[in-house]
């Protein structure tokens, strides 16, 4: 490496976007760090006074994240790679969510990253280089009881993503869905907005929570070295599984849904479109 990277990192301080970022900066690299609270970076401010750079962020504010985007240019004099990471859950079943909490979960996990997207994409543009990793989930290919919101917006950001790769490929821009599996990152705790429990999902409430059980999953920064690698290859790809677990849980999970669809194709060619 020639010269060192800036990443502009949401959801920064703690899990998964916490993980990336101590990882880019034990590698030398520059890190614009944005979080709600960035008091917990503080230690790494220590160790990384003249490479770390702390914004506080909150991604659902459109105008506050193109400010800081200005902020984070000003601060490195460019961007390399844009970590869209922040994000939380909405657990409930969706009878039970309220039309606000709906939104504010979108707000964050779906329009948070289109603001950020939007707001770095000229800088990457005029610089001719960039790629853009927006952290969706192994999961969203397909709903879930009791977390069908959090799938939702991560399978609308798979899909946008897809889009924003095919438009700004032409500018030397790469964009990555990097699907991740499940991690100890405090999601289902300080990450979670629950819905008020309806008695007649108790039983399937019940069935759910077994079925997650206690394992919070592996550390974090275990998924890091993948993120490194990523960022570092010329052509990347669109979409990227990360945890062997996952990779394997997806393909069973893809298999069957092919299933599905061939028990019906008799059905479905009953139509000319």
């Amino acid at each position: 490496m020639t010269s060192a990277r800036t990443w502009f990192i949401t959801g920064a301080s703690r899990g998964l976007g916490r993980a990336f970022a101590e990882a880019a900066l034990d590698g030398g690299e520059r890190v614009v760090a944005a979080a709600r609270n960035v008091d917990a970076l503080a230690e790494l401010a220590e160790k990384y006074p003249d490479d770390l750079v702390r914004l506080s962020l909150d991604v659902s504010d459109r105008h506050a994240v193109f400010e800081a985007v200005e902020q984070a240019v000003a601060a490195f004099g460019r961007l390399d790679v844009v970590v869209n990471n922040a994000g939380g859950l909405l657990y409930g079943m969706v009878e039970e969510a309220t039309e606000k909490q709906i939104r504010d979960h979108l707000d964050v996990n779906f329009f948070g990253a289109i603001w950020v997207a939007q707001a770095v994409i000229p800088h990457l543009r005029a610089q001719g280089s960039g790629h853009i990793l927006q952290v969706t989930s192994m999961g969203s290919g397909g709903g879930m009881a009791s977390v069908g919101f959090y799938g939702a917006g991560k399978a609308a950001l798979d899909s946008v993503s897809e889009a924003l790769a095919m438009e700004v490929e032409q500018f030397g821009i790469k964009v990555t869905a990097v699907q991740m599996g499940g991690y100890a990152t405090g999601l289902f705790t300080a990450g979670t907005t629950a819905t008020t429990p309806g008695p007649a999902y108790e039983a399937l409430r019940t069935q759910m929570a077994e079925m997650w059980g206690d394992d919070a999953g592996p550390d974090p920064a275990t998924a890091a070295p993948v993120i490194m690698k990523l960022a570092g290859m010329p052509n990347p790809p669109r979409r990227l599984i990360v945890g062997s677990r996952s990779f394997d849980m997806v393909q069973e999970m893809n298999q069957a849904r092919a299933e599905q669809y061939r028990a019906w194709e008799s059905l479905s060619r009953m139509a000319p479109g």
